[in-house]
């Protein structure tokens, strides 16, 4: 067995030829270039490029797999080098009828094991979407329709970042899971936390004990690639191997979570659209405490602690959550200094999990190694984020 890192929530910019993917995602941000900077500079063995589905990212997949850089495995995925496993996913935004009756809308990551696979699902899923070449557009399916087509091409579905405001199951669409997928609720095995929770506050919600967590960086920047990830205990880098570990079959297991302590995310607490500033208040926070507005952003703290049903009790097999702060989160910490650490020792996850302060010193003074330490530590203060904006870091 074999313990890796996967990050399985990455955006596309745009394509080779310079079409839109993900309007709001960096123009670097190709299939191509996430594949060399994953085993260039991250150091993540698995990495779910979730815009696979557009024809634009199909012809690009079609191409990469010409150079001979690249190929396919029989247990699915796209092996790079022969060292990176690519996952080929989509995310699509499922319409639900809330509580009240009215419309929400929900995020989900769609994964599938090989190339026929995913353009298969994307011919059938143009005829539910207005505009297939761009990445994760409004369906007219809700999610208990989309995951019996998701199964149909041999894939996955798992609700993404499932808390988050304004495109989550959670945030947007219900306050249980279960009331959107009925007896298919079984066939979720596993949501995905985003950058503003984590399993401590998700394991209030009680229909979630029987479901696994995964924590992906949700990445629009080929920087931001492994802001969250997962260590997994598999064979060998594949689709089938990584599925097996998510639903912990044949002693496959997730290790652990790594993510950004959920005050760093952008959604943390609720945010006043008129004084524009986080609410501080003991949540849960409906109104700003300030002017008395009830103009807010509800946040994921505030929204978990309205929908809780129990206290904080994770399951057996429920893996540890380490806080971790990405190198370019940390205060001080610049992309010259960066681009030092990666040339002496390779890729950042070598930095965070192997080396001492002394060896990070050697490189770059004492005073930039005291702060990636504390980082590394968690001795370090958060200013919590909310409204669209990130939380911020204070070191001491």
């Amino acid at each position: 067995m074999n313990e890796i890192f996967a990050d399985l929530h990455v955006h596309i910019g745009r394509s080779e030829n310079g079409k839109p993917i993900k309007i709001t995602a960096a123009k670097s941000l190709n299939f191509a270039n996430i594949a060399k900077e994953c085993f260039e500079r991250k150091g993540i063995d698995v990495v779910g490029i979730i815009d696979c589905a557009s024809p634009y990212v199909i012809e690009d997949i079609e191409n990469f797999l010409k150079t001979g850089e690249a190929y396919e495995i029989e247990d699915g995925g796209i092996i790079y080098k022969d060292k990176i496993c690519i996952v080929l996913g989509s995310e699509v935004e499922t319409t639900e009828i809330r509580e009240n009756g009215k419309k929400g809308c929900a995020h989900n990551l769609c994964y599938f094991p090989t190339l026929k696979d995913i353009k298969g699902f994307s011919k059938e899923m143009s005829m539910h979407i207005h505009n297939i070449t761009l990445s994760t557009q409004k369906s007219d399916l809700s999610g208990y329709d989309l995951i019996d087509i998701v199964q149909k091409y041999n894939g996955v579905l798992i609700p993404a970042h499932i808390f988050t405001p304004f495109k989550s199951y959670y945030g947007n669409c219900t306050e249980r899971l279960e009331r959107i997928f009925k007896e298919k609720y079984e066939k979720i095995f596993a949501v995905e936390l985003g950058l503003s929770a984590d399993t401590y506050i998700a394991d209030e919600i009680r229909e979630l004990s029987n479901k696994n967590f995964i924590t992906n960086s949700d990445a629009h920047s080929l920087p931001k690639i492994a802001r969250e990830y997962n260590k997994l205990l598999v064979k060998d880098i594949s689709f089938k191997e990584i599925i097996k570990a998510i639903k912990m079959e044949d002693n496959r297991k997730i290790m652990a979570n790594y993510g950004l302590d959920p005050k760093l995310g952008k959604y943390n607490r609720s945010f006043c659209e008129d004084c524009n500033l986080s609410i501080e208040t003991l949540p849960p926070a409906i109104k700003c405490d300030k002017c008395g507005s009830s103009n807010i952003t509800m946040g994921v703290y505030d929204r978990i602690e309205i929908i809780k049903d129990g206290k904080s009790i994770s399951p057996d097999f429920r893996p540890i959550y380490n806080y971790q702060i990405p190198l370019g989160f940390m205060p001080g910490v610049g992309g010259k200094t960066i681009e030092k650490l990666l040339e002496h020792f390779g890729t950042e996850m070598t930095i965070l999990h192997k080396l001492t302060k002394d060896d990070i010193e050697s490189v770059v003074g004492s005073k930039q190694a005291e702060i990636i330490d504390a980082s590394r530590k968690g001795n370090i203060h958060i200013h919590a984020g909310g409204g669209g904006v990130y939380g911020k870091l204070q070191v001491g």
